[in-house]
């Protein structure tokens, strides 16, 4: 099957970035968009290690391949600097995989998203493809993937038709917020609250990102994300240097590869089961063992980086 579109997410990580792009070299897609942020001018070693990056990227494409370069002059930060870059991408391609420069893809994360680009190309309520899944174990089923309104961007795909309804500022939040939507959408409370202080802080500016914008568009328009039956990505982020994920555990199931041709649902409607236990993990207040083993893993990681 032939690869669609890559989308390279990179920064000043060249190490992280050199193992992605081999994974991506095995894939061979023909066209592949680069998109990088500039250098923070209060970091001396942004320069050279955002040079790197490019380096690394400008002498690692030996398939035939269109490379597309969106390279920051200066640093946009997180936020802008991925929405301003799909944005584009998608101005010129109708779908595409996209992976971050700290997300390592199982070689069959490809040929799953390919299938399913294809296969639900036309149909609305699907906004997109993740190739990772956080329920901390694998998922038992007779198909290779269920829907959850939870789709995760740690290596994920779309297409144009979705992307085309995402507003980094999110002006629709203020009416719709008060519209009762909240409610239908989120009828635990608690999941609810985390949700509507998310998007509070996200539309007021607060957070440096671009994925919570994105998971409000999608969610309000009743769209709902694919997961594999197993993780597909490999999060080798983690650490001091990351930008978001600099004090979390690396906790997350390994990466198993799927067979093919995939087993697809007969239906498509969310795995309620599925999406309880995402809001149950990420949405919900922690017990205070669970924030003692949150804190232990941070240290850990700030000591045994590699481990």
């Amino acid at each position: 099957m032939i690869t669609p579109p890559v989308v390279l997410l990179v920064f000043n990580r060249p190490a992280p970035t050199a193992r992605v792009l081999a994974r991506i070299r095995e894939a061979r897609p023909s066209m592949l968009f680069v998109v990088a942020d500039g250098p923070r001018p209060d970091r001396a070693d942004d320069q050279e290690n955002c040079r790197a990056v490019r380096a690394l990227v400008e002498q690692g494409i030996d398939w035939p391949c269109t490379l597309v370069r969106d390279y920051a002059a200066t640093n946009l930060g997180c936020g802008r600097r991925i929405a301003s870059g799909l944005t584009r991408v998608f101005e010129q391609v109708e779908e595409a995989i996209i992976l971050e420069d700290d997300c390592l893809p199982d070689p069959s994360f490809f040929p799953y998203c390919a299938e399913l680009l294809e296969r639900y190309r036309h149909e609305p309520r699907v906004g997109l493809i993740s190739g990772s899944h956080h329920q901390m174990r694998n998922v038992p089923a007779a198909d290779d993937y269920y829907f959850c309104r939870y789709g995760n961007i740690w290596g994920w795909a779309t297409w144009r038709r979705a992307w085309q309804v995402y507003d980094y500022q999110m002006s629709a939040w203020p009416a719709w917020k008060k519209s009762g939507e909240l409610e239908k959408l989120f009828p635990d409370r608690a999941v609810r609250a985390y949700w509507r202080k998310v998007w509070d802080e996200t539309a007021a500016g607060r957070h440096d990102t671009w994925d919570y914008q994105w998971t409000f568009e999608y969610m309000r328009r009743g769209m709902w994300g694919i997961l594999p039956r197993v993780a597909l990505i490999q999060n080798i982020g983690f650490g001091a240097d990351a930008t978001h994920t600099a004090g979390e555990g690396a906790d997350y199931p390994e990466t198993k590869p799927l067979d093919f041709p995939l087993r697809h649902p007969v239906r498509i409607e969310p795995d309620l089961d599925a999406e309880a236990a995402a809001s149950h993990r990420f949405f919900t207040p922690r017990t205070l063992g669970q924030r003692i083993r949150g804190k232990l893993n941070r240290w850990r990681l700030r000591l045994f980086p590699g481990s």
